[in-house]
């Protein structure tokens, strides 16, 4: 009988968003009268605007015509892709890239879990908590971890908690680490790190010979002036740092499947020997042996995000998301709950009322208001006595919510 990865039996319950799903379905199927409003999972509601619309159709119909027929393309994106990114959202912020450093996928959650096949399972990685589910559990699926403890940690990660009391910000690894996982804005907590934060931690890795995995999924949704879009803003960073991007938040991709991933030519790992060896190289043939690339029409739909008639679309919706947030953070505080986020991101973190627990407090959000939201526990130990609500849905859906909440939590 064949031999199953053991490493799998070690991940605790389900993945959060499975398990959410399975109890908002119990509860759908017995009230199938009452109208259950969706602000969990950060899936978009919003559909593709015209102008990536139209190029994806176009992207179909150069199929359908011998002479612009496009079969494999590049497994890295196709240059004109990568060009233009680089053109209309590096430059901007002063960031110089080559196209050959910017690699074109199915999406940022793939790529921050793929990454880990370049590095070898005796590096010690330092994450949030609470964060990003597929941090944690990629590296716990790929070997590099033990069984967790009674709270959650699994032994061989680093985990740096995020509170209230340290404003949410993770403080340096309380030990010597090779990988470490930033992500701003963040998911779950809706904060962002200024340039001082962000050159703190660059420093910090160039001194311990570490590489930053950033991940700015949601960068889009930064409205603060001053606060960076890219690590790469940040003096250093190339040298050891990896970035994420996505299109899924920014332009409603969720469905379509294309993100980024920016492994500058610096940035150097060491083999058992001590010899340095680029990242970069290595990614590239990681991609080329496993990765078939991005389909010709969702990269033509992708770069027409970033044409100026697709690009004003794109802020119109992300506007509209975060005016979302603005009704949901203003309106649970009236109601008395302490929340942050909501201002450079599309999610706002609140402070479970009563003390109850995340689990808790999504029954009774659930069973009472009729509302879905998403356990802070999920996301770490340090998430517990929190809560997730995402400002991607419906106006009419969300301020309904708010009324619920308020209702029942209003002073």
């Amino acid at each position: 009988m064949a031999r199953l990865n053991d490493n799998y039996l070690k991940l605790q319950a389900g993945y959060l968003f499975p398990e959410i799903s399975r109890r908002v379905t119990a509860f759908a199927d017995a009230h199938p009268n009452d109208k259950v409003i969706r602000l969990g999972i950060g899936d978009v509601t919003k559909p593709l605007v015209p102008a990536v619309l139209k190029a994806f159709h176009d992207g179909v119909d150069d199929l359908a015509q011998g002479a612009s027929f496009h079969g494999y393309g590049p497994e890295q994106g196709y240059s004109w892709l990568s060009q233009t990114i680089i053109d209309k959202a590096y430059k901007p912020l002063g960031v110089e890239l080559e196209a050959s450093e910017v690699f074109i996928s199915d999406g940022s959650k793939c790529d921050s879990a793929n990454i880990l096949d370049i590095f070898d399972l005796s590096c010690k990685v330092a994450i949030g908590d609470p964060v990003y589910p597929v941090y944690n559990d990629t590296n716990v699926m790929v070997g590099r971890t033990g069984k967790a403890d009674e709270k959650g940690y699994y032994e061989g990660i680093v985990y740096m908690p995020c509170t209230e009391e340290n404003g949410f910000a993770p403080a340096f690894p309380s030990e010597k680490v090779d990988i470490i996982y930033l992500c701003f804005p963040n998911n779950p907590t809706g904060t962002v790190a200024t340039k001082e934060v962000l050159k703190s931690w660059v420093d910090y890795a160039l001194d311990n010979d570490a590489v930053i995995l950033f991940d700015a999924a949601y960068e889009a949704f930064i409205t603060e002036p001053g606060i960076p879009h890219s690590i790469y803003e940040i003096n250093g960073a190339k040298k050891c740092a990896i970035e994420f991007r996505s299109f899924s938040k920014t332009a409603g991709f969720t469905g379509v499947r294309c993100g980024l991933t920016v492994v500058p030519h610096d940035l150097m790992a060491s083999t058992a020997d001590g010899e340095k060896v680029s990242l970069n190289q290595l990614w590239n043939r990681r991609q080329c042996t496993k990765f078939n690339g991005v389909s010709y029409p969702v990269q033509k739909a992708a770069a027409a995000v970033y044409s100026d008639e697709g690009w004003a679309q794109v802020q119109e919706i992300i506007a509209y998301y975060m005016e979302n947030a603005r009704i949901i953070r203003e309106g649970l505080q009236e109601a008395g709950i302490t929340c942050y986020g909501g201002v450079n991101a599309p999610y706002i973190w609140l402070k479970t009322p009563e003390g109850m627990t995340s689990w808790d407090f999504f029954d009774k959000l659930l069973n009472e208001c009729f509302v879905v939201g998403t356990p802070g526990s999920g996301f770490g130990p340090s998430g517990e006595g929190y809560f997730r609500l995402s400002a991607f849905g419906e106006r009419e859906n969300v301020e309904e919510a708010v009324k619920r909440i308020r209702q029942k939590w209003g002073k």
